[in-house]
């Protein structure tokens, strides 16, 4: 099992939340300057900016909440229940996201628990606790450089969109172990979660110099496309898994015309990826003259005509060609974009 960055993260600003709250002898509120230590962990700067002054104004309200329970009717459980249920509805009705609407119910069943002490000076104790751990947790976030999303963003989409088209090529040949391909779309339907999370990180770093963030916002609408384009070739692998039957079991010529056409646009796919990486060598001609035009029009058309004499049947093969051509389509868009990037980039 592997340790994350933000485990440690976690970990070091719930310490420092103790350290803090034992200095200022809260001892009475130290479990939730630590719990909300741990809640306010972001894997970003520009998060944990964005979040901090909406968990203080959760913490405020669930303490001004559970202040006003207390006082007028009391803490028995239920109240306490009610109290929670009332600070979730405030922090909906803001449009406050889960994890600051909890910091508002740890503020009420931290206030609102049963103590011996002046109430004022436990509710204070309580509510100062829970904002060094808010604190403690933006200051590692600050302090903590997150992890390099670009550098990342990239080796998980060569490695995703590879184990993709390795697929694709045995499964085009129907060789493929159909339980274990089932299992790695599975996978891989993660993975492409994952790389999108991922990215959306990655478009919420800032950069500071214009300059660099004009590179920056070209390189995202860059990465966008290898991402969608990705997406749409995990799509062609799981038509050609669901309807291997069909294809193996057509015209040899035309099973043939789709291994052939299918391996060209995954070539013309790695081929794109390779320039990315700057390791196609430069020539007065487009590298990819020869191999970014397979004819998957006119494979389209052959597919649309399997079943052109049978009406039940007709459309059987339409997923294919319909996933093929978007597929296809969107990788000539990459191109565009691609060549457009490198210029600008050199």
């Amino acid at each position: 099992m592997r340790v994350g960055a933000r485990a440690f993260k976690t970990g070091f600003a719930t310490a420092i939340a103790l350290y803090i709250a034992g200095a200022f002898g809260f001892e009475a509120g130290m479990f939730a300057a630590a719990i909300a230590a741990m809640s306010s962990i972001q894997p970003s700067i520009y998060r944990s900016v964005q979040t901090i002054i909406e968990q203080i104004q959760a913490n405020i309200i669930g303490a001004i909440i559970a202040i006003l329970l207390v006082i007028t009717v009391g803490n028995e459980p239920f109240i306490i229940g009610f109290g929670i249920v009332t600070v979730i509805a405030i922090c909906s009705l803001l449009k406050m996201k889960e994890d600051t609407t909890f910091i508002a119910i740890i503020a009420v069943f931290a206030i609102m628990d049963t103590t011996d002490m002046p109430f004022f000076e436990f509710a204070g104790i309580r509510f100062s606790s829970i904002l060094i751990g808010i604190l403690s947790a933006f200051v590692v976030n600050l302090v903590f450089l997150p992890p390099k999303y670009e550098t990342r963003l990239f080796e998980m989409i060569n490695h995703t969109t590879s184990d993709i088209m390795q697929w694709i090529r045995v499964t085009t040949r129907h060789l493929s172990d159909q339980p274990a391909l089932k299992k790695e779309i599975n996978r891989l339907e993660r993975d492409l979660s994952h790389l999108e999370a991922t990215y959306h990180l990655y478009s919420e770093e800032r950069n500071y110099s214009r300059r660099r963030g004009y590179a920056r916002a070209r390189k995202l609408v860059l990465f966008r496309q290898l991402i969608h384009t990705s997406r749409k070739s995990f799509l062609v692998l799981q038509t050609l898994h669901r309807m291997d039957y069909e294809i193996e079991h057509i015209d040899s010529n035309l099973n043939e015309m789709i291994v052939e056409e299918v391996d060209k646009t995954l070539h013309t796919h790695e081929k794109l990826i390779l320039m990315y990486l700057g390791r196609i060598r430069k020539k007065q001609v487009d590298p990819l003259q020869k191999i970014s035009e397979p004819d998957i029009q006119e494979l389209v058309n052959k597919l649309m005509a399997v079943y052109e004499n049978d009406e039940r049947d007709r459309f059987t093969m339409l997923p294919l060609a319909s996933m093929l051509l978007d597929y296809h389509n969107e990788l000539m868009h990459l191109k565009k974009i691609l060549v457009s990037y490198l210029k600008e980039r050199n």
